[in-house]
């Protein structure tokens, strides 16, 4: 009887040691600060990316999300500088030109909506090289190593939803591409008249989706720059473990 209550003390005590051991293997591992390993920066840095343009995407797709900033509102191609020059002189183009203007950044505004799930496969599909110096480097360091990576493929993969945009009647009155076309038109038929000639101004001739795609881009990349030097340098910003581990 002794030999079963002195072996079952035993076992207790050593129950007792045991859950003291696991406890604070737990804890040291749970608050251990071990280093980053060059696979949990890369992982980190698309998590900020992806954190990124969600925010920034968010913001865009509302309305006035291009129009009323300032920083990224797209306004006519530069190429359209003579016919906002010589406006006053064509009947309906002043009208036009503040039509078309609101209409492509409406349009802008509707293709953001539908911008997650491109900048997601690009993201997702990208190899972060450089990762550690990536971290290290500028408040917008991944934004930028995101940005000469993928853009052209962003691009070949945004045209399509802007086009689609573009060409829908978002704003009562027609599209954005039924307003650009009435407005080159009656420039260029000006252009092309002997007053046009003896101005010496030249037609217009650009691609809208083109043109449009590349400044929608340059708005979202902003974005998602100013979203990513957010969680740089807020805690509150580094939604994610993994954002907490890598951003400390």
């Amino acid at each position: 009887m002794r030999k079963i209550i002195f072996t079952l003390s035993i076992l207790f005590l050593l129950s007792l040691v045991s859950c003291d051991v696991l406890l604070r293997v737990a804890d040291t591992a749970l608050n251990s600060d071990q280093p980053l390993t060059t696979s949990e920066v890369a992982m980190g840095l698309k998590e900020a990316l992806k954190v990124g343009t969600d925010t920034a995407v968010v913001h865009l797709a509302k309305t006035n999300g291009y129009y009323l900033d300032n920083a990224i509102k797209i306004e006519l191609p530069p190429e359209t500088a003579e016919v906002v020059k010589y406006a006053r002189k064509v009947p309906g183009l002043n009208t036009l030109i503040d039509d078309v203007v609101l209409q492509i950044n409406r349009s802008a505004e509707d293709a953001a909506k539908q911008a997650a799930p491109v900048f997601k496969q690009a993201i997702t599909s990208m190899t972060v090289a450089d990762a550690w110096e990536i971290l290290n480097g500028a408040d917008t360091s991944a934004t930028h190593y995101l940005r000469i990576k993928t853009y052209n493929e962003l691009f070949e993969l945004y045209r399509p939803v802007m086009k689609k945009s573009l060409d829908k009647e978002i704003v009562q009155g027609g599209s954005a591409q039924t307003t650009w076309k009435n407005l080159t038109g009656k420039w260029n038929g000006f252009a092309n008249s002997l007053a046009g000639k003896l101005l010496k101004v030249d037609p217009v001739n650009v691609n809208l989706d083109e043109y449009v795609t590349h400044r929608a881009l340059e708005g979202v990349f902003l974005k998602v720059g100013e979203e990513e030097k957010e969680i740089r340098t807020n805690v509150n910003a580094r939604v994610t473990e993994l954002l907490k581990k890598v951003f400390k």
